[in-house]
């Protein structure tokens, strides 16, 4: 399905038979140079109660990739986020992210907590507060647009698979399907999503999570040591959260073990 929101056509995937069947939408956000196909392994696993979307995040996917960086901003994001779950008629959805999905999502939940019913956050994050960390993240991501603009995506994704973030993906027996998929996305959309949504650039929402009252599953990877320890912490603030670390397994949990992700999540599911 192709919706269009603010002259940005979207794509989105999912069934639109079960959209009024009573069912509760998960609204499925990929990570960077990630695209909704990622959770096509998970659809058709979901308890009978639910149905999947997935959707192309801005400049990636089928999505368009406009010129404009404003368009990429946190804000920016999370209207268009808004904007295609009220053209699909949605009031209430269980939100599901990874990475920078599970940025968008933290946001989106704060900003409309009245139409949150749960949320999924794999290796996410809610922000950064130490200034000099902040200044450091977001010269990084300009020297990685930079870098995609005048090396190319190819060059780009050596780099970012060889960082110890992803470097276990390579291990994976479908890894050239997954690097094949990531080169399918376009330069502009890549390098100005790490212009407008650096997560230097994400306000810091970590006094703001005890505000949310719905349950919440975090997962994380033990070999992801950054983000296990943050996962830790968003825990004791989060009223109703829930922690999993899955074992050897790093910061891609749903590539790296789908089956053992797809297994927590349905039990998160079963147990709201």
């Amino acid at each position: 399905m192709k919706l269009l929101v603010d002259g940005i056509q979207f794509n989105i995937l999912l069934d639109e038979s079960k959209l009024n069947q009573n069912k509760i939408p998960i609204i499925f956000l990929h990570g960077f140079t990630g695209r909704a196909s990622n959770w096509k392994f998970i659809f058709n696993e979901l308890p009978q109660k639910f149905f999947p979307i997935a959707i192309d995040l801005i400049g990636h996917g089928e999505t368009d990739s406009p010129i404009i960086q404003n368009l990429y901003t946190c804000r920016a994001i999370v209207n268009q986020i808004d904007s295609i779950v009220t053209q699909l008629n949605i009031n209430r959805f269980i939100v599901a992210g990874y990475s920078m999905g599970g940025r968008a999502a933290l946001s989106y939940c704060l900003k409309h907590t009245e139409k949150i019913f749960a949320s999924i956050f794999e290796s996410t994050t809610a922000g950064i507060e130490d200034f000099s960390e902040i200044k450091d993240r977001v010269e990084f991501d300009l020297l990685l647009s930079d870098k995609i603009k005048n090396d190319g995506i190819n060059s780009f994704l050596e780099f970012w698979f060889d960082t110890p973030l992803f470097a276990n993906l390579k291990s994976l027996p479908n890894y050239k399907e997954i690097r094949t998929e990531r080169l399918q996305n376009n330069i502009t959309g890549l390098s100005n999503l790490l212009l407008g949504f650096s997560t230097g650039l994400m306000p810091s929402y970590w006094d703001r999570l005890i505000s949310l009252k719905f349950p919440v599953l975090l997962l994380t990877g033990n070999f992801d040591n950054k983000y296990t320890q943050l996962n830790q912490r968003m825990q004791s603030k989060f009223p109703n959260a829930l922690h999993k670390i899955v074992n050897e397994c790093g910061h891609s949990v749903h590539l790296e073990k789908p089956e053992l992700f797809t297994k927590l999540v349905r039990d998160f599911l079963n147990s709201i």
